[in-house]
């Protein structure tokens, strides 16, 4: 409020008036204290609260310094009191104290020693938060110096935008004095601007208060009519303390050199941003034609209208290829990814996914994929078209599509080419030139890690999952009284052979031994070990021990393996006395299944892993009669990162509740139930079905 504001019952003396709120010392919040000789605090200002959370009266008669201070400051802050209270009668600087929410932070003290009419001592202490009177410090600085000397040119306008107040730089920018400016109206002063767009713009601030950036103005001026000039132009509503508002201030940005060079600018920023988004996107996973998706998924639209991803059929076979020079010999491709910016003929030209594609020599994919460099055709014509597809048939599909420029680049990883990237345009009017080829280059590139990755990661499971099943039993035998069915399922989609093993032996004495167990890891060398560890099971069940001394030894031989840990499940089934004995290598407990009964796991002693070496396993005794079942299980048919083990065994259990269904059938759905799509471990589970017994005779019945 200024003094014709105010109303005559406020005015006092001349020149004396109430200040509106938000002063510069409203905003500031001065707090000020009051200590006694002693520390204690005896007056608390309103601000104080606002300032450091304390009210009146929590604060008043406490030690500052217990209330205020944070306890390894505490000396420092008695040392300055003292200083205060003593000789020194001042102190002024920034001191960190603490809130009541706990919180530390730093303020600005004036602190003074004060005198009573009886020679009492008391410590003044005005404060504010630092940061707060920092900005305003800023702010002050800025007010006074910046209108004058900023390079940048800026205006005040009053709420009617007129002029008030022109810097020289900004002058300079229009070509027009100040006074030429003041007074007017930006239509008034510079008639060679889109006036009326930029004066919507500075009413939108005005009644918003939200601030516009950096908006985008092309125009001539008066002092250089004959050239296009570009600005860039924020505009910003000034209030005063009290909140009104008093008019619009502009900042301008000569950005002529800038706007040239904008389309420059605009590429280049959409190229990094394709690569930046290539870093992220391409290489999620091991697999390969989820990477070679995400390659021409990233290419399109931003690249080409149509992008196609080949990898040479011999380098999925892992034969080696090289860059020999010039293409000799048609290339065999398998297609593993098309994709388009909108339904395309060119897409059909590109051939089916999975699908082998033959290349003659003189094609320029063939080229491509032969040389290792990039292939060009920044302008396609029709003489073009027979070297860039397959076939006639592909050529026509190309034509009909409207392909005007082309380009290839070579997929290469560690020295070998892999395949090729194939980049089309033909809605996209613009030709492909040397910055494509050297994006596309860079996208290739990255890429073709990427899928080199996969491509050995599928070969090195193929050839895991191939020792797996050719370590495991492939017909299930059919032992004196049991049915058996088992099943191995790879882990998730990628298809990653793990330790998981299981088995049925035949015993003397018309016994039979199931074993299930899991060795941890994956790959080879998981399988390799679980071939070990199976060999030995088979080995010493031909001994006849008891499950328990058979885990045993077989902890002693895990112990001797590097760093090898497994659990096992090992059960002897005696036809002749209607009885299994078994015992659990810390594996998951056994589920049995007994007709008109509710499906239930086995309560057995759990044991420790093999490998672990010092535990001694313990084998238990369970009758079972005709109809009873089996079921033995690795962890990856019940663990999942999405669900808790106890419900994944509730499912387990109630899927096993239907007494109807066949061993093989049963093992189909638990597979079908419970395996995850996205499941990092594999599956072995096996069924045992007791199909005839005597428990009174204690021999097989006829």
């Amino acid at each position: 409020m200024s003094a014709s504001d105010a109303s005559p019952a406020q005015l006092g003396p001349v020149g004396v008036y109430p200040s509106a709120p938000g002063a510069l010392l409203d905003v500031l919040g001065v707090a000020a204290i009051v200590l006694d000789a002693d520390g204690r605090i005896v007056l608390w200002s309103p601000q104080a609260q606002d300032l450091f959370g304390w009210s009146a009266e929590e604060a008043l008669g406490r030690y500052a310094a217990k209330l205020l201070v944070a306890e390894e400051d505490v000396d420092l802050i008695l040392q300055l009191f003292a200083n205060v209270m003593g000789g020194g009668g001042s102190w002024a600087g920034v001191f960190p104290l603490l809130h009541k929410d706990g919180s530390t932070r730093p303020m600005e003290f004036r602190n003074m020693r004060l005198l009573d009419e009886r020679g009492g001592r008391y410590a003044l202490g005005i404060a504010t938060d630092e940061a707060t009177l920092r900005s305003v410090e800023r702010d002050l600085a800025l007010s006074v110096r910046l209108v004058a000397q900023s390079p940048i040119g800026l205006a005040v306008f009053d709420t009617g935008l007129r002029y008030l107040l022109v810097n020289p730089a900004l002058e300079r920018i229009n070509g027009l004095p100040a006074e030429q400016h003041i007074g007017r109206t930006v239509h008034e002063a510079l008639p060679f601007l889109d006036s009326e767009a930029v004066e919507s713009a500075m009413r939108q601030v005005l009644t918003t208060g939200t601030p516009l950036l950096d908006q985008f103005a092309v125009g001539r001026t008066a002092a250089d009519p004959q050239t296009e000039h570009a600005w860039l132009v924020s505009y910003y509503r000034l209030e005063d303390p009290a909140g009104r508002v008093i008019g619009l201030a502009t900042s301008v940005v000569d950005a002529t050199d800038r706007h040239r060079a904008a389309t420059e600018a605009a590429e280049a920023r959409r190229r990094l941003a394709i690569i930046a988004h290539a870093s992220v996107f391409i290489g999620t996973s091991l697999d390969l034609v989820r990477t070679a998706d995400e390659l021409a998924d990233i290419a399109v639209p931003d690249l080409a209208d149509v992008a196609a991803v080949d990898v040479l059929d011999s380098v999925l076979d892992g034969r080696h290829t090289s860059t020999a020079g010039p293409a000799a010999a048609p290339a065999i491709f398998r297609s593993l990814a098309v994709a388009a910016a909108y339904p395309n003929p060119a897409v059909s030209a590109a051939g089916p996914t999975g699908e082998i594609a033959a290349y003659a020599a003189d094609r320029l994919i063939t080229r491509c994929v032969a040389t290792g460099r990039p292939v060009l055709v920044a302008h396609v014509e029709a003489g073009d078209l027979p070297h860039i597809a397959r076939d006639d048939e592909a050529a026509a599909l190309l034509a009909r599509a409207g392909l005007h420029s082309y380009l290839a680049v070579p997929l290469i990883a560690r020295g070998e080419v892999l395949g090729a990237l194939d980049l089309k345009r033909t809605r996209n009017p613009q030709p492909f030139n040397d910055d494509d080829c050297i994006l596309a280059g860079e996208l290739a590139a990255r890429a073709a890690v990427c899928i080199d990755n996969a491509r050995w990661y599928q070969m090195q499971r193929h050839a895991a999952l191939t020792l797996q099943r050719h370590l495991l039993p492939r017909t299930p035998p059919q032992p004196i009284g049991l049915k058996v069915a088992y099943r191995y399922e790879p882990a998730g989609t990628v298809g990653e052979a793990g330790g998981d093993w299981f088995d049925a032996i035949k015993l003397a004495g018309d016994k039979t031994a199931l074993v299930v167990g899991d060795v941890m890891g994956h790959g080879i060398n998981a399988a390799a070990t679980m071939g070990q560890l199976r060999t030995a099971t088979r080995t010493l069940a031909d001994l006849d021990l008891d499950p328990a001394e058979v885990l045993h030894h077989l902890n002693h031989i895990t112990e001797g393996m590097d760093e090898t840990i497994a659990t096992c499940v090992y059960a002897v089934h005696d036809p002749h006395t209607a009885q299994c004995r078994i015992a659990l290598a810390g594996h998951l407990p056994p589920v049995l299944t007994r007709p008109g009964c509710t499906p239930a796991l086995l309560d057995l002693p759990t044991g420790a892993p093999l490998g672990v070496g010092g535990v001694p396993y313990e084998a238990t005794f369970l009758d079972l009669n005709a109809g009873d079942r089996l079921v033995l299980y690795t962890d990856g048919l019940v663990e999942t990162r999405y669900e808790p083990i106890d419900t994944r065994l509730r499912a387990l259990l109630d899927l096993l509740a239907d007494p109807q269904l066949s061993l093989e059938a049963t093992c189909d759905r638990l597979l079908t139930a419970l395996c995850h799509p996205d499941s990092h471990d594999d599956v072995a589970l096996l069924i045992a079905e007791v199909v005839s017994a005597s428990p009174a005779a204690g021999h097989p019945e006829p």
